[in-house]
């Protein structure tokens, strides 16, 4: 926060890309460090953080926005930077009554803010590594439900998430194609369209063990006899470096489905879980007040 109202000390209008560039170059920031993304790789973490500090700063009014992402530096601002202050965070900030307002300390001591003065992380930031969580806490859950489940519902389970994903038709479809077949390796066909212009060769199967390469290149094999191009191996394990080298040099496509990318599939797709709650992030239209 204090490099931002450094700059702004200029008393001139500033533009947060602008404050951007110029942070970005006085601490040396890479490529790499630039293109970091939030959790939710929607946006830059440095864009963001740069985003929550201009609030921040307006908030406690040592900036005053002139418009969609620009501002200016207030007297208030000018006053804090003639104290040669070493460091500005939230803790600094909590001096000025319109940040307690802002923060809605007087509410509760352990709400976000509390999270936030603790990690040093925007709001943002804290929402997305706490979904992230869940969702992790999530998939694990629905790995160890889908181990103790006999072999059936396993099935059942990768026909109603490859038909969610556009596979295979209808469940119908797809459920007379899937856990039929057990020819040579394979468990099942399913039309990769609706019209079933072309087919994905399946084999599904609830290994504990890590998978090698001597598996793919079995189901590999199977493929050849069958005369298939594509093919899907699903497992609720995971599969080894070899494996998946193996399948990135070889002219067939198969994908390679582990336990942890099943998990995250079903949470994608809605198979096997439940929406617990929705919350809603929105923003000011800035276009609507600019409106004459």
């Amino acid at each position: 926060m204090l490099p931002v109202l450094i700059i702004a000390g200029d008393g001139h209008e500033h533009t947060t890309t602008e404050v951007g560039d110029i942070l970005a170059q006085q601490f040396h920031l890479t490529e790499a460090d630039l293109k970091e993304l939030l959790p939710s790789g929607k946006q830059s973490k440095f864009t963001n953080r740069i985003g929550w500090v201009s609030t921040y700063l307006r908030k406690t009014k040592l900036l005053d926005g002139t418009g969609r992402g620009r501002f200016r530096i207030t007297d208030r601002g000018q006053q804090v930077l003639s104290t040669n202050p070493t460091r500005i965070d939230i803790k600094y900030l909590e001096r000025f009554p319109e940040f307690a307002a802002f923060q809605g300390q007087q509410r509760t001591a352990n709400n976000d803010t509390e999270i936030v003065k603790e990690t040093n992380q925007t709001p943002k930031e804290v929402l997305e590594e706490s979904y992230l969580l869940l969702r992790r806490d999530l998939a694990q859950e629905l790995l160890e439900r889908i181990k103790r489940k006999p072999p059936i519902f396993f099935e059942r389970l990768v026909v109603e998430l490859l038909v969610a994903m556009g596979y295979g038709g209808s469940l119908k479809d797809a459920g007379q194609a899937v856990g039929r077949s057990g020819d040579g390796g394979i468990d099942g066909i399913i039309k990769e369209d609706r019209l079933g212009l072309d087919y994905i060769y399946i084999q599904a199967k609830r290994w504990e063990d890590t998978v090698g390469r001597p598996a793919v290149q079995a189901f590999a094999g199977s493929l050849d006899e069958q005369r298939a191009r594509r093919g899907v191996m699903i497992t609720t394990s995971s599969f080894s470096q070899e494996a998946h080298r193996f399948v990135s040099r070889i002219e067939k496509k198969i994908v390679l489905i582990d336990g942890e990318m099943l998990a995250q599939l079903m949470i994608d797709y809605n198979v096997g879980v439940a929406v617990e709650e929705t919350y809603v992030v929105k923003r000011v239209d800035i276009d609507y007040f600019e409106e004459e």
